[in-house]
């Protein structure tokens, strides 16, 4: 990431509204099903990375978790998520940094979820340092859910380039580290008519000592 995408970013969040832009949700259903399959307390901790405007945030808070970060690249999506929830953004860490290169807690989060972020590191050492932020901030046993554009999605997004990926793939990028838990597919309908495809790994970071299925 660079200073050209960051002002990339500013000024879409700036002059777009969040319920018109490409990736909107209403409610993140798809992630939400397998947050609730992850069988967490509701003290768990969970990073929404590349959370922006989502509404992620506002569906965790209403089931009663309560230790959660939204980390985004621009500043106006932050800044709209917290107008929207009011007083409840003061519930929230809000983190306003680069996924490629911040310096996350060690071991802090039980989950960590990202849906269409990581499609857009078309850079292997961007990939690279992604990953390498997922190990070191997620904590042995926690959770991984990251979502990109199928491999027959769009090839482009907002005007920047993105990789597609299998469910395969996807995971491949992760490596031995985590174990394939589920993975799916989402067929997401734009607010603007267009259809999407996007694909879900859900993973987990098996803690020391655990057996996994070598398969």
């Amino acid at each position: 990431m660079n200073d050209v995408t960051k002002s990339h970013w500013e000024n879409i969040y700036t002059h777009k509204a969040p319920d018109v832009v490409s990736w909107f949700q209403p409610h993140a259903e798809h992630s939400l099903a397998l947050i609730a399959r992850a069988g967490l307390a509701r003290d768990a901790a969970i990073i929404d990375v590349g959370g922006g405007t989502s509404t992620l945030v506002d569906d965790l808070l209403a089931r009663g978790y309560h230790d959660l970060t939204v980390l985004d690249l621009s500043a106006a999506a932050l800044h709209a998520a917290q107008a929207r929830l009011g007083d409840e953004a003061r519930r929230v860490s809000w983190v306003e940094a680069d996924i490629t290169a911040v310096d996350l807690p060690r071991q802090r989060y039980d989950l960590w979820h990202d849906r269409a972020v990581f499609h857009f590191l078309t850079d292997a050492a961007q990939r690279h340092a992604y990953v390498e932020r997922v190990l070191q901030s997620v904590r042995p046993g926690g959770h991984v859910i990251v979502a990109t554009f199928a491999e027959d999605g769009p090839d482009r997004c907002s005007g920047l380039p993105v990789m597609r990926y299998g469910a395969d793939t996807l995971h491949a990028e992760f490596g031995a580290p985590f174990e394939l838990l589920e993975y799916g597919r989402e067929t997401h309908h734009t607010p603007g008519g267009a259809v999407q495809q996007f694909v879900y790994c859900y993973c987990r970071r098996p803690a020391p000592g655990e057996l996994t299925d070598p398969t």
